[in-house]
């Protein structure tokens, strides 16, 4: 993603009081290093959790290994629980948090290379919005996981502007 974009995406988290908090599997951390470069991150990026393995999903954001067995590692289920968990576990007021398979071999036979699922989570009057998809990249393993984080931050602001009712007050 290129730097013009980025310093727009900073100015309107700033403008619009947001927190953000990442949960991380796939992409292993790039959302928030992606963001981390922007000078002025740390008013809004409160923090990134990188969980790759099942264990570290449930200790660190309290995915259920239910969640995991019946739907599977790389599942809308367990991102937006990954999200759930984020939030929980921060003073964010955003959150995204993806899950997938970057290569270069699949992870099984179920879940094709390149497959992402991504999860974003707003609290948003008195409660939490969160909305789901999943992705396919094409590319190599380096190529799959910049592309997922790219997309992650671009839909931050698509579903924040989507909120029901509109989108959280900008800062006075």
């Amino acid at each position: 993603m290129d730097k013009n974009r980025l310093q727009k995406i900073s100015r309107y988290f700033e403008e619009h009081q947001i927190r953000l908090a990442t949960a991380e599997s796939c992409t292993a951390g790039l959302i928030a290093g992606t963001l981390g470069d922007l000078p002025g991150c740390g008013g809004w990026l409160e923090c990134g959790f990188v969980t790759y393995s099942p264990e570290a999903k449930n200790m660190v954001l309290g995915v259920k290994f239910d969640t995991i067995e019946r739907y599977n590692l790389t599942s809308e289920q367990v991102a937006r629980e990954m999200v759930e968990g984020a939030l929980h576990g921060s003073r964010a007021n955003i959150a995204v948090s993806n899950t997938g398979v970057a290569g270069p071999s699949s992870g099984d036979a179920q879940v094709p290379v390149g497959t992402i699922c991504f999860a974003w989570g707003f609290e948003f009057n008195g409660a939490v919005v969160i909305y789901s998809e999943t992705k396919k990249f094409d590319g190599d393993r380096n190529q799959i996981r910049q592309a997922g984080a790219d997309y992650a931050i671009e839909r931050i602001l698509f579903y924040h502007e989507h909120l029901p009712g509109g989108v959280m007050p900008r800062a006075n």
